[in-house]
């Protein structure tokens, strides 16, 4: 418990909160790490659609006759 103490004296009002990444960048880590996360995740979805869409239109598109593919 002493050493708590002697941390919380030594960082004042800084105590308990989140570390930025860096001091002149109001952003914090887990707000890093949850931005790396959303970004990351649409990545992937638009990378699904794109499959989604290209297999529509080379492959399913022409079976049903909707136009030729030369």
């Amino acid at each position: 418990m002493g050493e708590a103490k002697r941390r919380k004296a030594s960082l004042g009002e800084k105590y308990g909160q989140e570390e930025r990444i860096m001091p002149w960048v109001p952003i914090t880590k887990t707000q890093a790490e949850l931005f790396v996360k959303w970004t990351t995740r649409g990545a992937w979805t638009g990378i699904y659609l794109m499959v989604a869409i290209w297999v529509t239109i080379r492959f399913i598109g022409p079976a049903l006759g909707w136009w030729k593919v030369v």
